[in-house]
């Protein structure tokens, strides 16, 4: 287990544009959240016709699954950002575009597990009307993984049309 740190260590002095994003992802998620918890908890505010803001208490997961599932979903998490922790090096040979995209993934779900673990559900409070209300957190996942499947899809394309 020391070895593992000392070298996540030495991989994160090597690569400080990674974490400082992530940090600063975790920081906009928190401060929009602590926001939430101490403005909206009682009030809706209407930004535009599209664009509501109103606080929820999220105990599941996207699109209302899993409610009440804080514990798997916790568990869920902590594997997920363990793959993507332990695959980095072969996920980012595809190039930048995987790379940030897992970052904002990775924002994202750290998150929205830091919610998990200290509150027992997510606070979400944007509220698009035609959509789930969702938070900071999830627009950074949502963003990452469209990254990282676009810069995945079009990697391969090009593969492929090299091997023809």
């Amino acid at each position: 287990m020391r070895k593992l740190i000392c070298q996540a260590w030495d991989w994160l002095k090597t690569h400080p544009s990674i974490w400082v994003t992530i940090l600063a992802l975790l920081a906009v998620d928190r401060l929009t959240k602590r926001l939430t918890l101490q403005f909206l908890t009682d009030k809706n505010y209407i930004v535009a016709p599209f664009l509501h803001l109103r606080y929820v208490q999220n105990t599941g997961a996207a699109f209302g699954v899993m409610q009440g599932g804080n514990l798997i979903l916790i568990v869920i998490t902590l594997l997920i950002v363990g793959y993507l922790l332990k695959s980095w090096k072969e996920l980012c040979a595809y190039g930048p575009w995987v790379k940030w995209g897992l970052v904002l993934i990775l924002g994202g779900a750290l998150g929205n597990l830091y919610d998990r673990i200290t509150l027992g559900f997510v606070v979400d409070f944007m509220d698009l009307r035609v959509w789930p209300v969702f938070n900071a957190a999830d627009s950074f996942i949502t963003v990452g993984g469209c990254m990282l499947a676009g810069a995945l899809f079009f990697s391969k394309r090009a593969v492929k049309q090299e091997e023809k």
